[in-house]
């Protein structure tokens, strides 16, 4: 059997030890489906304060505590823990950076209370990135690859190529870049360069530098071997207009060739409603009773009177402009003269909090509503909805459709990014949900009406439900691509 790969995967947040969005699932899926594959995979994060480390067994490694990282014209300390994500695929190794200064609070990017992003984030990431490199030549182990995610790990490409560049330990190390979501682009002052160590010649243009500032996602663009990110579609639409590659499709326009979209996975072992824990009834294609029996317990969660006839459309999400809550907000006066019963998760933009509680409250036995997140009700909403809304303005992957799909919950989507490419809009008994494509209010709500429509056949929308729960997005798909990839890499480098 060939020797497989060492593969470092580098990310802000990733679960159990952190969360804010999609990217910590990513980053606990993929490293375990690569390491099923037969790679050897260890996941590097920093460590927020608050972890409970009894529970998630995290211990401390004993030769790599006080470790010196240059950050400006200082000298921070560093300790690297160990822990291990199990799952049915295996074990994975997950090394935790620990500073109390930068990482002692819970929440990984901004203040809670304030909602404002901390104001020394440029440090903190710094830290970050310098310390995983410097690690590197302190495990015992080296990378084939270094796959890095999103602005807060960007500068660990640029410390390759730049400061490392002739260390025998690391100039072979290739470097992969993914894209979560372009709009988050760690852009900081000038300043901040100087503090990082990088040499000041890359500072301008062709560097880490954008309109006189300095960006961890354009050292992450400029400076990786690969550019990924999360679905093909987006993968376009990042460099055609400004829309979606919010100024950087230029780089990206240059870099075309160097750039793939690889659709994120579901990890099917959390999210199946055969094996869902977090569900009252658990049940398959076979067993669609029983996802009735699951409307009903959502129903009674939001104190709506259950009634077969009317179908129920689940929200799950942040309730921000990019998730599509100014079409919303237009359309929730028509859509309330439907027939229809309306359950929303999300917390988000307290504008959008503020409408949808003046519509609970107006319409109290057709609104269901939770501000916050609850991973229970989350499960529940996908297992008792009928239809899933998800009208994103863009979409780099999305993950709530694809779990719809599993839970027969049908997805209604703006033809965009991740939704355009794992969504068929549904027409002469093919397809497994319903898109519109432009950005407007008339078209969501046709598109929302085509779908209750055919909620009025029973028969044919059942016919749809089983379609829709035969399709699989498992990582284990995406994993090959990726891999592929990486050994393309290594390829290029030994030719």
């Amino acid at each position: 059997m060939p020797k497989g790969l060492n593969i470092l995967f580098c990310t802000s947040e990733v679960t159990p030890y952190s969360k804010t969005g999609g990217l910590a699932d990513v980053s606990n899926s993929l490293p375990q489906e690569l390491n099923a594959l037969g790679h050897a995979v260890r996941i590097i994060t920093p460590k927020y304060g608050g972890l409970d480390e009894r529970k998630l067994r995290i211990y401390e490694i004993k030769r790599l505590t006080g470790i010196d990282v240059p950050v400006g014209d200082r000298i921070a300390k560093c300790n690297i823990k160990s822990s291990f994500i199990i799952s049915p695929k295996g074990k994975v190794q997950v090394f935790l950076l620990e500073n109390d200064e930068f990482f002692g609070k819970n929440s990984p990017y901004m203040d809670a209370k304030t909602g404002k992003d901390y104001a020394n984030n440029d440090e903190r990431f710094i830290f970050y990135n310098r310390a995983v490199v410097q690690v590197l030549g302190l495990l015992g182990w080296k990378p084939d690859i270094v796959h890095c995610n999103d602005w807060q790990t960007g500068l660990i490409p640029a410390y390759l190529k730049t400061i490392h560049s002739k260390d025998p330990l690391l100039n072979s190390v290739r470097s992969v870049f993914t894209i979560h979501n372009i709009a988050y682009q760690g852009i900081f002052p000038d300043k901040s360069f100087y503090k990082s160590g990088l040499p000041d010649n890359i500072f301008n243009e062709e560097g880490v530098e954008y309109y006189g500032k300095f960006s961890f996602l354009k050292a992450g663009l400029m400076f990786s071997d690969i550019i990924t990110t999360v679905s093909e579609k987006y993968a376009q639409e990042i460099t055609t207009s400004n829309e979606y590659g919010y100024g950087f499709e230029g780089i990206l326009k240059k870099r075309k060739k160097d750039l793939f979209g690889i659709l994120n996975g579901v990890d099917y072992t959390v999210w199946n409603p055969e094996k869902d824990r977090l569900i009252p009834f658990r049940y398959s294609s076979k067993e669609l009773p029983l996802k009735r029996e699951n409307k009903k317990a959502l129903c009674k969660h939001f104190n709506l009177t259950y009634d077969p006839d009317i179908p129920v459309i689940g929200i799950i999400s942040r309730l921000t402009i990019q998730k599509g809550f100014d079409l919303i907000e237009a359309v929730m006066k028509d859509l309330m003269k439907e027939n229809i019963q309306l359950v929303v998760l999300g917390t988000g933009d307290k504008a959008y909090h503020k409408m949808f509680e003046g519509f609970k409250k107006k319409f109290p036995k057709k609104i269901g509503l939770y501000l916050g997140f609850s991973e229970e009700i989350a499960h529940l909403i996908e297992a008792g909805s009928d239809i899933f809304l998800m009208p994103s303005k863009y979409e780099p992957c999305g993950l709530n459709q694809m779990y719809s799909l599993k839970y027969g919950t049908i997805p209604v989507v703006r033809a965009t990014g991740g939704l355009a490419d794992t969504i068929i809009e549904y027409k002469n008994a093919n397809g497994n949900g319903f898109l519109f494509d432009k950005y407007e209010p008339s078209a969501l709500i046709t598109a929302i009406k085509r779908a209750l429509r055919l909620y009025k056949n029973r028969e044919e929308w059942n016919k749809l439900i089983k379609q829709a729960m035969a399709y699989d997005f498992s990582w284990e798909v995406s994993a090959k691509k990726y891999i592929e990839l990486y050994k393309s890499l290594i390829k290029k480098e030994k030719a």
